[in-house]
């Protein structure tokens, strides 16, 4: 299992936020420092993910574990990745560090934040939230979830969204391939418009676009 620990700075420029409503859920959110902060402003942060299952000590042997091996994905395809927004890798490892110690923090003091639990069915009720993201997961792993899984998956998030729903990024793991399907799932959503936005993140090289659903 492979529980990456992001921090509020890479969600801030993942999904362009300027300022977070009053409520918001990170699913599936790893390891990642978002919640924390976010509640830390106020805001009514949740974040879902099904590692929080494990017990507090192999849940933090695995946040240990996988710091390291997000960075043997990027070795592995190095030609599809950038550095212009980390500046170098050894910036991004001090991002991804510091955002495992803070979410490793929280969830020991604080663990009704953290809800085990992962797509395609959420334990929230309709509307839960004014803010839904989703960060690396839906298409990022196309290659092993087909389209029927991604438009479960989108419609929950949907379901316990009030306003929006952002998603990022756009393609698949690694080389960082296009999902050819995308158009085709975008258009058999109901009651909801979808927007494809610019950001100002990109690491992998063209991963610079989060889907936007808003419902209508």
């Amino acid at each position: 299992m492979l529980v990456t620990s992001r921090s509020y700075a890479e969600y801030e420029a993942m999904f362009d936020l300027k300022e977070l409503p009053d409520s918001v859920l990170d699913s599936c959110a790893g390891g990642a420092s978002f919640t924390a902060e976010a509640a830390a402003r106020g805001v009514d942060a949740i974040a879902v993910d099904p590692a929080y299952e494990l017990e507090p000590a192999e849940l933090v042997d695995t946040v240990r574990r996988s710091l390291p091996a997000t960075s043997g994905i990027v070795d592995e395809h190095q030609g599809s990745f950038v550095w212009h927004w980390y500046g170098s890798p050894q910036r991004k490892d001090e991002y991804r560090i510091e955002a495992a110690d803070r979410f490793l923090q929280d969830i020991e003091i604080a663990p009704e934040r953290y809800i085990a639990a992962g797509l395609p069915e959420l334990p929230f009720g309709d509307r839960r939230f004014e803010l839904v993201l989703c960060s690396h997961l839906l298409f990022t792993w196309a290659d092993k979830y087909d389209q029927e899984w991604h438009a479960a998956a989108l419609r929950e998030l949907i379901r316990v969204s009030n306003h929006e729903v952002r998603v990022f990024p756009l393609v698949m793991q690694g080389a960082g391939d296009p999902i050819p399907w995308l158009p085709e799932l975008l258009e058999s959503l109901e009651g909801v418009t979808s927007e494809i936005r610019k950001v100002p993140y990109e690491f992998q090289a063209g991963a610079n676009e989060m889907l936007v659903v808003t419902r209508t």
